[in-house]
Order: C-alpha cells, then structure tokens, then sequence
C-alpha cells in the first residue's frame, strides 16, 4: 500500500485537494509519484472506484501532522507527494486488495480541511455557517472551492462509490445534513454502484436518502466490527451494501 495526494494551501489553511491509495498486493511493489501521474492519465482503468470520507487528517513523507505544513517547511503544495500511512488507509487496503491489488481508489472529502479532531468543535459550526452562503456571493470562512464539493458537477472516478462519511451529524447543523443528503442524491444519478455500511438504526433505502453512512474506521468495540464489515462489502463482485447488528 502507497498513499499519495495533493496539499493546496490558501489564508494558513491546509487542504487536500488530491488523495489516492495504491492498493497493494506484493508488499514489495512500489510506484514513484512519476508512474502515479501516468496511472492518473488512464482513470478508467487504474482507479477502482471512489470512497467518500468526513475529513482528511493527513501528513506529507518526512512531515507530522500539524494545522499548517508550511510552518514545518513543506514546500510542495499542488503537487503529488507520498503520505505517511494512517489507520484509514489500513482499512481500506485491507478491504480492496483482493480484488483490486495494482490500482488505485480515490479518496474524497465532504470537508477538505487537513486538520485532525474537528469534531466537536467551533471548526464544524464555522462549515455549517459556510454552507449557507455556498452558493451565494457572501463570504465563507474557509475555501469554497478547496473546502466544500460542487455537489452539481461531481465527477467520480471507478465502478464504485463507497459513502463512508460518517453518521453523527449534529441535529441543529442544519447545512450539513441537507449537504450530505444533496451528495447522496446526486451520486445516485450517476452510473455507479452505491455501497456503504448501516446499523438497525434505518433500512439501507432510509440511510441513503438521510445520508446515514457509517465510517469504515472507529474506536473501541466498534473498531473491528467495522473494519470486518468493510471486508464483507468487498469480498465478492458484485459487492454488497452490509448491514452491521450487534
């Protein structure tokens, strides 16, 4: 497994505007960032498919993660660079090898900004505020083109769409339930075969109309059962939608 991605930086603020897993079969397979951007020329037929996450925690090679790189003395913005592993990309690795050992999955993000523990924060109330004025002409607290999707002209990459955004939306973050729904909707408009993973909360039809997607990766008891789970959706072809109990 190899991760690669892009940092563009605007107003001392970090995001990921590119981020791709290699996906390993022989440990001792390795691609250059050089063979990357010929992969990323052929889309599709070097990328698997495309997982949707919460948001990027991320660090460059030979960097620690931190609220701007540029501090540490990272120059390389708007290029590909390898990424340090993190407990994310084990996960999907492990889920994807099997059937897609040699390609490449595409990582996106309904919130772009580089910064680990968002949640709860002022950060999440600062985005819901943002959504608001997404597409007026008002002034946004963070990027709106590198933080936020252009839900209406998404383009994904492969034969798939994994949704694994997350679930715990707040109640009172009124933006950010009707931004995920809109990106639920509009990716089911699109070619691609929808997966993702739900608990007996609501049906898998219910989850995709509120955007109810569980993350791949959790913590405590939770953590193996969702990583196991995510092995399941992708254990065969076709690949299944996997209900999570108890």
């Amino acid at each position: 497994m190899q991760i690669f991605g892009k940092f563009t930086t605007s107003f001392d603020m970090d995001f990921v505007s590119e981020h791709y897993i290699y996906l390993g079969g022989d440990e001792q397979e390795k691609i250059t960032t050089q063979e990357l951007e010929i992969m990323l020329k052929k889309k599709r037929k070097t990328v698997c498919g495309t997982i949707f996450l919460y948001n990027p925690a991320l660090s460059p090679v030979g960097h620690k993660l931190c609220p701007f790189l540029q501090e540490e003395g990272f120059e390389q913005y708007d290029e590909n660079v390898p990424f340090n592993e993190d407990p994310m990309s084990y996960v999907i690795n492990a889920g994807l090898k099997k059937h897609y050992a040699g390609k490449l999955v595409e990582i996106k993000y309904i919130f772009s900004y580089n910064r680990s523990n968002i949640a709860p924060t002022p950060i999440i109330e600062e985005f819901d505020a943002d959504l608001d004025k997404l597409n007026s002409n008002q002034l946004t607290r963070y990027d709106k083109t590198l933080n936020y999707i252009d839900v209406p002209n998404i383009r994904v990459s492969g034969k798939f769409v994994f949704f694994g955004m997350g679930h715990k939306y707040d109640r009172h973050h009124k933006a950010i339930i009707a931004y995920g729904k809109s990106l639920s909707a509009q990716i089911q408009k699109l070619d691609k075969q929808i997966l993702f993973m739900h608990d007996n909360n609501y049906d898998a039809d219910e989850a995709l109309e509120i955007a109810y997607f569980l993350s791949p990766q959790a913590t405590g008891k939770m953590k193996e059962i969702r990583a196991n789970a995510f092995k399941e959706i992708f254990k065969e072809i076709p690949h299944k939608v996997m209900k999570i109990s108890l």
